[in-house]
Order: C-alpha cells, then structure tokens, then sequence
C-alpha cells in the first residue's frame, strides 16, 4: 500500500498593524520561509509575551520598528531547514533565538550563528521562560553588578519575568536578596529566602535601610522614572545600580524615547560623581553593531549557564499559561493584567 502524501507544512503569524487594542492583532497566513545562505527555517514550539511586546502595541517601546510588524522577542523551536554553508547536522536540532520581533510566527528564518541549542531534557515552553529573561537577569548580575557571595541585593519586581530569574540565580550565588513585589506574592518570596518588601505601601527607603544600614551591593531596577533616584540613594558605596526599563511610563503620552534618555542623562551624572558607586542602563542588545561575534559568544556562553542552572534545580521555569498562537490577543491581555506569576507562552 502506497504511503499518505506528507501534506505541505503551514505558515501562519501574528501581525502588529499599529498602536491598537490586543484585539486589534492580525493572522496573516502565507509560504513557509526558505533558508538562505548562513541562514536556518526553524519551526516555532513556544514564543512568549514579554513587557517588550505590551509596549510595542502602544508604541511605546524605544526601537520598535515601524508599523506594521510580527512581535516576538524570543523563542524556541526546531531547525527545519539549513541554508548553504551551515552545518547540515542542526537540522533536527531543537534551539532557542533572541529576535527583538519576529517570533509570533510559526516559522522563522534567522541567521544559524544568531541559535543556541537547548540541551535535551528541557522542553520547549520551559526554555521559553528563559530565553529573553534569563540572559538579561544573568547579564545584569554577573556582567554587570557582579557582587559576591554573602552580598546584598535589593531586586524590584522580584515576581516579574526577569526579576523571578534574577533572584533565584543570586539566591544560588550565595547573595542575600530583597524583593519589592505585591503582598499576594510574598509568601512565595518568603519561601524562597526571599525578604519581601510591598512595594505599594512600605516605606521601601526606610525598610531597606533596616535590613542594609550601609546600602545594598546592587539594586536592579525595571520601572525607571522617579523611584530611579531612590534605588540609587540605596546603593552602598562600591555598589551598583542596574537600571533595565522604565515600566512607570507605561501609560504615558508623547515621546518614547524621552524616559530612556532621561535615564542615560542621569546614569552618565551619577558615574561622573566621585562617589565609588556605578550606574547602568542594561540594554541587551548593546555591542551587536559593533562586535556582532562577541556579541553571540557571549549570548551563547550566558543562555547555556541559564540552562544549565534549570538542570541543576537552582532556577525553576514559571508558566503562567500556554495558548496557542491564534489566541494572541488573550495572551497580550492576561500578561497585561498582571494578575499571573511567570510567562504566558504561546505554541503553534
């Protein structure tokens, strides 16, 4: 008996057509992209939605491109196809690809060198979580504060996407964490070793100041605006602040590029001042341009010690829910609401 014809594979992505509603997404089906030289077709298992995206969709994010576009910071997925000059043997290969826009698509094309393959026994969704979240959370506290065992950090947003990764990586490193978040997640903090701080109706200067007299080793802070100044007064000498968003702007109106530079402004201030302590705004994508092959090195070498801490047990991938790629719009709504712990992962 003559075998069922494979039937041809579908193509079908998520288009962003401009700063609308999550209902306002667009399902745009087509071809199957063809690898081209240096190039891989990988066959999407699980993307995300990041803060990343939420801003996108109001146009609010700082190098967004024009509209319309495909959102999709990261994802996971199988090697399908290898175009000329790349190593035949990644066909089949299950890799993970930091994208910036692209992966709301069931397949997506990427340069072979941009890939990182995921080691077996993690599956998809997880590594998903992990991805944009877990380089920037390793970035930042090891390339970047790089404070010692027994230290002292102060992480706000200790539940978010990066800051969760974040202090369970310093938890596994030895350091002491602070975590701001809401009162409905501090028992979860708590069990963790985590101190929680409310973030909402704490005095978070005063209560941080109880528990490190002299200032923290390293604040990480995501929301920007006005707290900034705050984290920094917080900051022992010899410390660090990390600065990696501007969340408190979310809903304002006018320029976007304004909050970011505001906070370059105030950065390159603090770092001229001769008072020990270092600034950062933590921008993942900084030396692409430039050194495009360091740049890689270092993802790669970064991802596979996340990886690599997920296999150990010291970082746990937290799923707030998996929808399929269709269902875009009520993802982009239930990670808007903030009403879930982890990442909402989207399949094919």
């Amino acid at each position: 008996m003559n075998a069922e014809p494979l039937m041809p594979e579908t193509f079908i992505e998520v288009v962003l057509p401009g700063e609308v509603e999550p209902e306002g997404l667009e399902i745009r089906h087509g071809a199957v992209p063809v690898a081209g030289p240096g190039e891989v077709v990988i066959r999407m298992e699980a993307t995300g939605v990041s803060f990343a995206e939420q801003q996108m969709r109001r146009g609010r994010y700082f190098d967004q491109p024009a509209f319309p576009f495909v959102p999709g910071y990261d994802m996971v997925g199988t090697v399908t196809a290898v175009g000329e000059g790349v190593d035949p043997t990644l066909a089949g290969t299950r890799v993970a690809a930091l994208l910036k826009v692209g992966g709301w698509s069931s397949h997506v094309r990427v340069d072979a060198a941009d890939v990182v393959p995921v080691p077996e026994g993690i599956g998809a969704a997880e590594a998903e979580t992990l991805v944009v979240n877990g380089i920037t959370a390793w970035q930042m506290l090891h390339r970047k504060a790089r404070v010692r065992a027994g230290g002292t950090i102060l992480v706000h947003g200790a539940n978010g996407g990066v800051g969760s990764v974040l202090v369970q990586l310093a938890l596994a490193a030895g350091m002491k964490v602070i975590g701001t978040a809401s009162t409905r997640h501090h028992d979860t903090l708590r069990d963790q070793g985590i101190v929680p701080i409310d973030y909402r109706t704490d005095n978070l200067t005063a209560r941080v100041r109880e528990l490190a007299p002299a200032g923290v080793d390293a604040v990480f802070d995501h929301v920007g605006g006005r707290g900034i100044v705050d984290s920094w007064r917080l900051v022992a000498p010899g410390g660090t602040l990390v600065s990696y968003g501007s969340a408190s702007t979310r809903d304002d109106e006018g320029s976007k590029q304004w909050p970011i530079l505001k906070l370059l402004g105030r950065v390159w201030l603090w770092n001229a001042l001769p008072n020990g302590r270092r600034a950062y705004l933590f921008n993942i994508w900084a030396g692409r341009a430039l050194a495009k092959n360091r740049f890689r090195t270092r993802l790669r070498a970064d991802l596979a010690q996340v990886f690599a801490a997920l296999q150990r047990g010291d970082v746990t991938a937290r799923i707030a829910a998996q929808l399929p790629l269709t269902r875009a719009a009520e993802a982009l709504r239930l990670a808007e609401s903030g009403t879930v712990a982890g990442k909402v992962v989207l399949h094919p």
